[in-house]
């Protein structure tokens, strides 16, 4: 089945990175906004028979769900075998219960929303935290892939003499997977608490490390105050300055800034989220899902 790529728009460089992969056609299409602020959509290109991916990451989801969801729907009536979601970020995830009466499980919802225009989603390391797969919220076929690789090759490539720091011992399990996997060490700084308000954190076997890069990876950087609270203690601890890696570069505000000030070498994200930080490519996880995907016959 041939495939054809749409690009939403900020999704440009990525979709055609994705068509050359994919040796697949770029499509064209209009999409704007009438001046009353209602979306329109136009498909240029002939999709029929074809298998369209949409191409679109989803931080600041409101203003682009609904030219998405027109596009696939267009799509489809104009004879698209199936539309593929690809969302490296995917939002509406941390809402996955009911913290205060009157809320609702918008993830849930979304996933709802999402799962009835689109016949399959791939995106990058989404926040699952009381949902144990993606398969518990969306009806259709998805995929997660993992930026722990992709970063790791980066650690290799770009630093040398890393050390991979957690910034608390439930970042263990990430950090060391990275760490592992770039050949290098890691450590998780301890904290120990004296009072309510009162808290010490220490950087362990410090001497260890002196000579050591520190790389501090997280998967979404929105606010950054942890990283940021981070660099002040490896500073404190006189460790060289480090490099701060993202998966998700979500940097609300002026975060990104914020980071950049604190006294880092370096911020570096992947492109899940087009920014002027990325730097790490992980348009190549996703072209085994792309191209094995088949919608069912039903």
């Amino acid at each position: 089945m041939k495939i054809i790529l749409f690009a939403l728009p900020g999704n440009e460089e990525l979709a055609k990175v994705l068509a050359d992969k994919l040796k697949a056609e770029m499509g064209e299409a209009t999409i704007r906004r009438f001046p009353d602020g209602e979306s329109y959509v136009r498909i240029l290109s002939d999709v029929k028979d074809k298998k369209v991916v949409l191409v679109c990451s989803l931080h600041q989801p409101d203003e682009k769900l609904l030219p998405l969801y027109f596009l696939s729907n267009v799509a489809k009536d104009l004879g698209a075998k199936c539309t593929c979601l690809v969302a490296p970020y995917l939002a509406y995830m941390r809402q996955d219960k009911i913290f205060h009466e009157g809320e609702g499980v918008t993830s849930k919802y979304f996933a709802r929303l999402v799962s009835g225009f689109a016949d399959s989603l791939v995106t990058v390391d989404p926040h699952l935290h009381r949902i144990s797969s993606l398969g518990e919220v969306y009806s259709i076929p998805t995929e997660v892939v993992h930026a722990a690789g992709a970063i790791s090759e980066w650690i290799k490539k770009h630093i040398e003499n890393p050390v991979l720091v957690g910034p608390d011992s439930e970042s263990e399990q990430w950090v060391s997977e990275v760490a592992k996997h770039a050949g290098a060490p890691f450590l998780v700084l301890e904290k120990t608490r004296h009072g309510d308000r009162d808290v010490e954190v220490s950087v362990p076997q410090v001497e260890a490390f002196k000579n050591h890069t520190p790389v501090l990876v997280d998967d979404i950087i929105s606010t950054a105050r942890t990283m940021i609270e981070t660099v002040g203690h490896l500073k404190k601890a006189s460790m060289k300055a480090p490099v701060c890696i993202g998966v998700h570069a979500v940097f609300s505000g002026e975060a990104f800034w914020d980071l950049l000030n604190s006294g880092v070498e370096k911020v570096v994200t992947c492109n899940t989220i087009p920014h002027g930080s990325n730097a790490i490519d992980l348009s190549g996880l996703y072209v085994d899902f792309i191209q094995n995907f088949e919608k069912p016959i039903i």
